[in-house]
């Protein structure tokens, strides 16, 4: 069963305002036929832990007005790679070094990607 427009709807926020905090790319991944847990994930990428930080905030006041609170939020102290979970949607803020070398999106390269209609987003990136 793909996303569903919820999920899209918090995916699409989430690359809007990481795009607002400058991330150098946004990409939204639908893995709701491969994990149960979760139906998108959106990786964006910044180039220093501050602007990591930034981004993380960024993305969950603009999911907070939209009704969607974190359920869990891990890697904040380190600021390398923060993963900020929605429940309907994960998303992951990474330092350009980390995301480029963990690659998630050739992890997931057999789920299709997600339109997220922000700047920086990338289609067919993968």
């Amino acid at each position: 069963m793909p996303a569903t427009d919820r999920s899209l709807e918090l995916a699409r926020a989430a690359a809007h305002a990481a795009a607002d905090k400058l991330a150098t790319t946004i990409v939204g991944i639908d893995v709701s036929e491969q994990l149960a847990i979760t139906d998108v994930f959106v990786i964006a990428s910044a180039e220093t832990e501050r602007q990591v930080g930034a981004i993380v905030d960024e993305v969950e006041d603009s999911l907070r007005a939209l009704g969607s609170k974190p359920v869990r939020r891990e890697g904040q102290r380190d600021g390398r790679w923060v993963l900020i979970d929605f429940g309907d949607i994960v998303v992951h803020v990474q330092h350009d070094e980390e995301r480029e070398f963990y690659e998630l999106e050739r992890l997931w390269k057999d789920c299709p990607e997600v339109d997220l209609g922000a700047v920086g987003t990338e289609q067919g990136g993968r």
